[in-house]
């Protein structure tokens, strides 16, 4: 009796065994594609993965998302990579041989177009206690104020569009850095973070990343100030999922995509 009950415990942790590996085999079955976003799309390129995996459900989407040029770096020193989406034209056209003197060549062909359209905002924390109202008015401020700004370092997208923005105003981002005036984030969640917790009174950031943070927006750069905030997004030349990734990227240009870049205030580009 006692070897039968043996028996029978080892054929059901057989057939138990069996459905285990079933089951690990399906969801190794899943297409994996790894997708290098900029750091201000978190939360709208994780929505959007979601929707999409819902009607897709053997892709898998891994997200890496970084300032658009340490991604940019990693994708030239060979990181595991299918598509990238960056939030200026300057990191994508460093991958592009048709953009760049370098003959860097890492775009799949005809993959690459321009997604949408971001804006940069000065925008301060809660109660706002320096009382900034305008780029104009910070201007005038933090050159005798004490004043502690927020913008990205000029490698990234959102620190080169800062730098533009001063610069029109005529102020040396470096003797304001030195005088203790300016603080530089390594991208633009970092830059958020710090208006969030109140540790600068303002920073220059783009106006998706102050909406997700329910931060207030004193002030929208205009045309004349800086260069339009564009996001390009392209396949990258050595992925194995080219279709997948194709499909992806389309689906980015949906309705239902469009809806949720809209709903936390991208344009999407036509």
């Amino acid at each position: 009796m006692k070897k039968i009950i043996i028996t029978s415990l080892l054929f059901l942790l057989f057939v138990f065994s069996l459905f285990g590996c079933t089951a690990n085999n399906k969801k190794n079955d899943k297409v994996e594609l790894v997708v290098f976003a900029a750091a201000s799309m978190t939360e709208t390129m994780n929505e959007i993965a979601e929707n999409y995996m819902e009607e897709h459900k053997g892709i898998r989407i891994v997200f890496n998302f970084d300032s658009s040029g340490t991604l940019k770096t990693q994708i030239q020193e060979g990181a595991e990579c299918d598509a990238f989406l960056s939030a200026g034209q300057k990191q994508m056209n460093a991958l592009d041989v048709n953009h760049n003197d370098k003959g860097n060549d890492y775009l799949a062909s005809n993959t690459r177009f321009n997604l949408l359209e971001n804006k940069i905002a000065l925008v301060v924390p809660e109660n706002n206690p320096k009382q900034i109202i305008s780029f104009d008015q910070l201007a005038n401020s933090i050159k005798g104020q004490d004043i502690f700004l927020s913008i990205g370092s000029g490698d990234v997208p959102v620190g080169d569009y800062a730098l533009q923005v001063l610069s029109y105003y005529g102020l040396d981002d470096k003797k304001l850095a030195k005088n203790g005036k300016i603080t530089y984030g390594s991208n633009a969640k970092e830059i958020t973070t710090q208006i969030s917790e109140s540790v600068v009174d303002a920073g220059i950031i783009y106006t998706t990343d102050a909406m997700s943070a329910d931060l207030e927006i004193v002030d929208i750069a205009t045309d004349d100030m800086c260069s339009r905030a564009i996001y390009p997004v392209a396949l990258i030349k050595n992925s194995k999922k080219s279709e997948e990734g194709k499909d992806f990227l389309d689906y980015l240009k949906s309705e239902d995509a469009k809806k949720i870049f809209e709903s936390v205030g991208f344009t999407v580009i036509k």
